[in-house]
Formats: structure tokens, C-alpha cells, sequence
């Protein structure tokens, strides 16, 4: 009996282009990062997402001293912190917050504002070690910036992880869904984070919604792609809306985060940690940072 054919009605989504971090610069004292991509110059190619910093890996000597960035706003998205070595401690004027390390997962909504800061974990900090994290940010639609602030914290043993067709590594499903199992992220569009440990150098496919942005971020290794392009370590890959999956070619012990997600189509105004749809709303996020109604960490 013939096999049926899985590829029918498939089509691949081309890659339009690969970008690579140009330096790096420190955000605090503690997290040293490489920004992978950004709204600024890319806005409707990466909707919903915003942002994506790369610290490290760097390795920290044992101190006591507290390394990170204090206290600083948010409005208008969320923030997506993924710990891959070290430990990160979260504290939020709404009263939230919480320490992460490896496998680890911050999903902060700061929507309609609050103020928060982020350290080194004080174990971690003494003993030394490296570190190693990502944090991406996340837009809201207009109609949920000024929801209420909430936290996410979401332990590895929460993450279902999944094999890859043909022994090629594995899955971690945080947001969104890979082969029937959901991640475990609450998110207000459709998106999907899933974090990836490609191991193999056989072909494959991921499949990927129809009409949704779609980022291939290498952090480690190198992947190939589209039978010829290449995607190094800090590099990203912007593929395009049309088709319905992503095939991978072959990869080098790589670990990478594929993100994709349900364009939201309106304006993107910003302004440092302020994320909004027009100047005034930025004005007025910044009036209500200066005169504490975002709160206040004691």
C-alpha cells in the first residue's frame, strides 16, 4: 500500500534574512547583553515580539555585592525572562516576585505599569559561576496595555519538553503548542515560545501557524536552513508570514528559540522601558512613572 504523502499541501517558509548583534553593553551591573533584535528597526517583521537581549554566558567571581539593575518601570508589554545558567531574582511593586535559575522561566505582564528589579541570586552570587539568560519583550494589543500587572513563574518541571522527529534534540513548549502539547505560559495573543536543543544532522520540519512572524534566534551552534543559509551563534533568522512550517537542514549541537506569533498590526511607539501606540500614551506613562502611581518598591 502506497504511504501517504505528509508534505502535501506544505509549504516552507523562506527565510528573508539573517541579522547578527552588532557589540554588546551592560544593562546594570550584572547582565552583560547582546540585543538579537528589536522593534526599533524591524517593528511589523518581528510583531508581537519586541525585543530579545542575550546575556552572557559570562562568568561571575563569588561576591557578596547585590549585581543586576534596580529599581525601573514598564508599561505597554510583557518581559520574558529564560534562565540557562546562574539564578536571576525578581521583585515587582505589585507585590510579585521570585528567583529563577536553570531551565527557569519569568513571564512578567507589566501592562498597565509597575515598577520592579532585577539581581543576581544571592546563592549564586556568592558561590560565583556563569551566567547565561535571555529576555525577550513582548507587545500587547491596545486593548490589554492597561491591564493589571501579573507574574508568571514557571519552574522547568513545568515545561513539557518533547523529542524531535528523527533524534534531531528536543522541544521545550513555554508558550504555545508543539505536536498537541500546550506550554505552559499564559498569553493574551496567539503566540508560541519554544526553546530548542537541535542535536542532529538529519532534515526536518517544524510546523508553524500560516500568516504568524516567525524568529529563529541561535544562541549556541550554528543551524542550516533553506538548503544553503546559515544562522550562527547570536544570530537571528526572520522568516516570512507565508507557509505553514520551517525545515532545518542540519545543525551543530545548537540551542536556539523559535518564536512566532499572530502579527498584532498597530502602531508601536516607544520610549526606553514605555511601550505604547502613540507619543501621548508615552507621556502619560511617563507622568504617572514620576509621580508614583506605578508604585513603589520598599
Amino acid at each position: 500500500m502506497a504511504q501517504p504523502n505528509m508534505t502535501a499541501g506544505k509549504s516552507t517558509k523562506k527565510l528573508l534574512r539573517t541579522q547578527r548583534s552588532e557589540g554588546s553593553h551592560w544593562v546594570g551591573d550584572g547582565f552583560p547583553v547582546r540585543s538579537l533584535f528589536a522593534y526599533s528597526n524591524l517593528g511589523p517583521m518581528i510583531s508581537p515580539f519586541l525585543l530579545l537581549d542575550y546575556a552572557g554566558p559570562l562568568e561571575f567571581p563569588p561576591t557578596r555585592k547585590r549585581l543586576g539593575v534596580g529599581e525601573h518601570p514598564h508599561r505597554g508589554f510583557e518581559t520574558v525572562t529564560i534562565v540557562y545558567s546562574g539564578e536571576v531574582e525578581h521583585r515587582d511593586s505589585s507585590g510579585s516576585g521570585g528567583r529563577i535559575g536553570p531551565g527557569d522561566v519569568q513571564w512578567m505582564t507589566a501592562a498597565s505599569g509597575l515598577v520592579h528589579e532585577e539581581f543576581h541570586g544571592r546563592d549564586f552570587a556568592e558561590r560565583g559561576g556563569v551566567l547565561e539568560m535571555v529576555q525577550l519583550w513582548v507587545n500587547l494589543p491596545a486593548k490589554e496595555k492597561m491591564s493589571p500587572p501579573r507574574y508568571q513563574g514557571i519552574l522547568n518541571n513545568q515545561i513539557p519538553a518533547l523529542s524531535l522527529p528523527g533524534d534531531n534534540g528536543s522541544v521545550r513548549i513555554i508558550a504555545g503548542e508543539y505536536d498537541g502539547v500546550k506550554g505552559p505560559a499564559r498569553t493574551f495573543t496567539p503566540i508560541n515560545v519554544w526553546d530548542l536543543h537541535l542535536t542532529g544532522e538529519q532534515p526536518f520540519c517544524l510546523p508553524v501557524p500560516e500568516g504568524y512572524n516567525t524568529i529563529l534566534a541561535v544562541l549556541k551552534g550554528s543551524v542550516h536552513v533553506n538548503g544553503s543559509d546559515v544562522i550562527g551563534t547570536a544570530e537571528v533568522g526572520l522568516f516570512e508570514r507565508s507557509g505553514d512550517r520551517i525545515c532545518i537542514d542540519s545543525a551543530q549541537d545548537a540551542t536556539a528559540l523559535l518564536l512566532s506569533g499572530e502579527p498584532i498590526d498597530e502602531p508601536i511607539v516607544g520610549s526606553g522601558p514605555f511601550v505604547m501606540n502613540n507619543a501621548d500614551e508615552i507621556r502619560q506613562a511617563i507622568s504617572d512613572y514620576q509621580s508614583g502611581r506605578m508604585g513603589r518598591l520598599s
